[in-house]
C-alpha cells in the first residue's frame, strides 16, 4: 500500500513517522515541504498531484502536516493517521513562526472542512506532555476518544 507522509512545520521528509512506516516496508510518499516558503493552497496542489499520481491508499500527517491530512482524509475518505496534529494552525503558526496574516486567513478558510472529516477512517496518536500544540482537546472531541491513542510521557517530536 502506497501511504502519503506529511511532515510538521520546519521538519524533514524522513520524519518519525516516515522511519516507522519505513519498518513495515510500506510505500511511503513523503516530500519535503517548506511551509514559509509555499502557500497552503500551493502545498494542497502539490499534495493532491502526489496523492493522485502515486495512487496512495493512506495518509499519515504530523503536527501541521496532521492539518493537511486531515483535508484530504475529507477530500478522499482515505485511512488517516495523525499524530500530534496542529488543527489549529491560524492559531499556533503566529506564536511559532509570526506568520502573515494572509496565511492566517487561508488557513481559517480551510478549517471550515475539518469539520467533514470522515472520522471512521481516522486515528489520532497524541502526545501528553506535547510542549507545542496545547489544543488537542480538540482533536479529541472532533474525533472522539475512542479514535485517540494517547502516549502519557509522549512530547511532541
Amino acid at each position: 500500500m502506497k501511504i502519503l507522509n506529511i511532515h510538521g512545520y520546519r521538519g524533514s521528509c524522513e520524519n518519525s513517522a516516515f522511519v516507522a512506516l519505513s519498518a513495515f516496508n510500506a510505500e511511503i510518499i513523503s516530500p519535503q515541504i517548506d511551509y514559509d516558503q509555499q502557500t497552503p493552497d500551493e502545498i494542497l496542489f502539490l499534495l493532491n498531484d502526489l496523492w493522485q499520481q502515486n495512487a496512495c491508499r493512506a495518509i499519515v500527517g504530523t503536527s501541521l502536516g496532521g492539518f493537511y491530512a486531515a483535508l484530504f482524509n475529507v477530500r478522499y475518505h482515505a485511512k488517516t493517521v495523525l499524530i500530534n496534529p496542529c488543527l489549529l494552525p491560524f492559531l499556533h503558526l503566529p506564536s511559532i513562526s509570526g506568520s502573515q496574516e494572509h496565511l492566517i486567513k487561508t488557513y481559517i478558510r480551510l478549517f471550515a472542512d475539518i469539520e467533514k472529516i470522515d472520522i471512521n477512517q481516522m486515528l489520532a496518536i497524541i502526545g501528553e506532555q506535547d510542549e507545542v500544540i496545547s489544543t488537542h482537546d480538540l482533536t479529541q472531541n472532533l474525533l472522539g476518544k475512542s479514535r485517540c491513542i494517547l502516549v502519557p510521557d509522549g512530547k511532541h517530536s
